[in-house]
């Protein structure tokens, strides 16, 4: 009887055929699927509702890759997700089988060979190269030491005009506190040696377009790679007069896809050090972490302006190691409650308050930007309140409009 290794176990899988190799499974079993280029071999299970991706591999490396997976999964790391692993396999005569790694299928998710067989412009070419640049970028963040960067280990999923990327094959990596300089490069050069050879493969098939060079492909990655390193984690040096550059930053990593978990700042001599921290994290997280701080309610995008200004409060007053509850606090009543209470009754029904302060914001900036040094809050709020709330339209919805509204049917309906 074979064992499996699960934190969840799925009985429905006790009766599967564990005694045949994996690539004589019956074809009732599996599923067809596209399957990206593998060492080993992989099929598509189904099991009851769900598909599982089955990989049969020699047993320490189909625990390693497991346990690896989960823990990708607790730090929200774009990974597939490790489902379990069936060892002590044995076929009808005593010989013993290799485990099998089953991981959950990543719906929509296609390797990038299903991709490019379907015919690929050069311009997606370039959305793929930056999913898989981001990727990296994400895991060697978390400290994860890929070893074998290919496309081959990577699934892509359709995200409106651009792509995510997504970890396939962990069976090489390292989860560690951090990565050395050594250890990215040894990674973005084993990337550099993998891809090159798919995208040569690629053009050998015809699939890749005529205008892209394999080589100049495989430059743009790392090139892009840097860049995007170099963004996230350099640290920028200014005086105190120049503390908006604070809010520069966030909102660049903010259009990289990034959200800023951290601001350490280290003040010397010479000036202020400021490095920034990105972390992706899950939809709906800002307004749940804003509501749970501060008790107010608001949209998404409104929650994450307003925390990053939160986190910039934390950075400028000096307190990265105070309660994040009593911080909120802080800055509730000394920067979002006096910009709020500056919004005259006449005006009120122009923006709710999480808009007008996150409106506010975009107006102290292009202040301080103009200005070259930091624009007082209170300075900004009258400048707001002066010349931009007035010109908006008032968006608020008067009470008796709201009667009518609510007391007459819709039209074609009778009462």
């Amino acid at each position: 009887m074979p064992r499996f290794l699960s934190a969840r176990p799925d009985t429905r899988l006790i009766p599967f055929p564990w005694d045949t190799p994996l690539a004589d499974w019956p074809d009732h079993h599996l599923v067809a699927l596209p399957r990206g280029i593998s060492r080993h071999v992989v099929r598509f299970i189904r099991v009851g509702d769900e598909v599982y991706a089955a990989k049969e591999v020699i047993e320490h490396l189909a625990v390693h890759e497991y346990r690896l997976l989960q823990d990708l999964a607790r730090i929200d790391t774009p990974a597939v997700e490790a489902v379990a692993v069936v060892t002590d396999r044995h076929d009808r005569v005593g010989e013993r089988l290799d485990s099998i790694l089953l991981t959950r299928h990543l719906r929509f998710a296609l390797p990038y060979r299903t991709l490019f067989a379907s015919g690929v412009r050069p311009e997606t070419v370039g959305r793929l190269i930056d999913a898989m640049v981001v990727l990296l970028v994400r895991l060697h963040l978390v400290g994860f030491l890929w070893g074998d960067v290919s496309l081959s280990n990577t699934l892509f999923r359709r995200d409106a005009g651009e792509f995510a990327a997504y970890l396939v094959d962990a069976e090489t990596g390292e989860l560690q506190p951090s990565l050395s300089a050594g250890q990215r490069e040894h990674d973005l050069h084993v990337a550099r040696i993998n891809l090159f050879g798919e995208f040569l493969d690629l053009q050998a098939g015809g699939l890749l377009d005529p205008a892209l060079d394999p080589h100049t492909l495989v430059d743009q990655i790392e090139a892009r790679y840097r860049d995007l390193w170099s963004e996230l984690t350099d640290a920028e040096e200014f005086d105190e007069s120049q503390m908006h550059r604070i809010d520069s930053r966030v909102r660049r990593l903010n259009a990289l896809g990034f959200d800023v978990a951290e601001l350490d700042i280290t003040t010397d001599i010479d000036g202020t050090s400021v490095r920034i921290q990105p972390k992706v994290v899950d939809p709906g997280h800002h307004s749940r972490r804003l509501l749970r701080l501060t008790g107010l309610d608001t949209e998404e995008n409104q929650a994450r302006r307003l925390l990053n200004d939160l986190d910039s409060f934390r950075a400028r007053t000096d307190q990265q190691g105070a309660d994040e509850s009593v911080v909120a606090h802080q800055w509730l009543m000394e920067c979002f409650e006096p910009v709020v209470r500056t919004v005259p009754q006449h005006l009120l029904g122009k923006r709710d308050a999480a808009q007008v302060y996150h409106e506010f914001l975009d107006h102290r900036w292009y202040l301080s930007e103009a200005a070259g040094a930091e624009v007082s809050l209170a300075d900004a709020a009258r400048g707001y309140v002066a010349e931009v709330l007035p010109r908006l339209p008032n968006e608020a919805v008067p009470e008796e409009s709201l009667e009518i509204v609510q007391s007459e049917p819709p039209a074609g309906h009778s009462p």
